[in-house]
């Protein structure tokens, strides 16, 4: 939707509901009472074996290996499925795979769109465990782990780039940000986790809401924070 289409949404809703309120308070003669919040809650289905497998996996990594792993929320893995799946990425870069976690749920959109991710992960333990979750999943042919620093190891990559996850070193997304974008396609995308406000890099805010060639949204402010960047076609 166009963002200018949704105020004039927005204010309908409000106005309405404020009607409905008065109208309510002129019928009982009580002051209006504020409605409960509603709120919709949804799950992953799998609809083939391949997805019934990846899910088993990742509720088994969720269960027992996140604790201290520094992965992200089941609902920032769900976007990742989505904005991945949604622009069929061919490639996906991951920088900071941890125990495979966040790779397992875009590797849900791979699987469909018929691409691969290449993930960097500069810890060897978590890099080991997240190989055998891969391989737990049968995702290890669409997958490349490549371990030791990521400020290194990405100038190695040639490829074009449909999609960039950045969930590392939070002072360290200003440097991946200029190593990938040159190799970011027109319409891929750049997404940043935890841009709250206490964990952002100031300069990388900066880098993404100040380039002209790039669009940048945020959602899920009140969580774990997550950037949203379109490199403009």
């Amino acid at each position: 939707m166009n963002h200018r289409a949704i105020v004039p949404v927005q204010l309908a809703l409000t106005l309405a509901f404020a009607t409905s309120l008065r109208s309510e308070a002129q019928t009982t003669g009580a002051p209006p009472q504020p409605r409960p919040r509603v709120t919709f809650e949804a799950q992953t289905l799998p609809d083939n074996p391949t997805e019934e497998r990846i899910l088993a996996v990742l509720d088994d990594v969720f269960r027992n290996q996140r604790r201290g792993s520094m992965s992200v929320p089941p609902e920032d893995g769900r976007i990742l499925r989505v904005l991945a799946e949604s622009i069929g990425a061919k490639h996906v870069v991951e920088v900071g795979t941890s125990v495979g976690y966040s790779a397992l749920w875009m590797t849900l959109a791979l699987v469909r769109t018929g691409g691969r991710l290449t993930t960097y992960e500069i810890d060897p333990g978590r890099a080991a465990r997240a190989r055998e979750n891969f391989a737990r999943a049968g995702v290890s042919n669409i997958v490349t782990l490549v371990e030791g620093d990521a400020h290194q190891t990405i100038t190695q990559l040639k490829e074009p780039v449909d999609m960039v996850f950045l969930d590392a070193d939070k002072e360290g997304y200003i440097d991946y940000l200029q190593k990938l974008l040159p190799l970011v396609r027109p319409g891929g995308l750049i997404v940043a986790h935890n841009m709250t406000e206490r964990m952002a890099d100031p300069r990388y805010v900066t880098a993404i809401t100040t380039n002209p060639a790039l669009e940048t949204i945020f959602i899920n402010m009140t969580g774990s924070g997550i950037g949203i960047t379109l490199k403009k076609r």
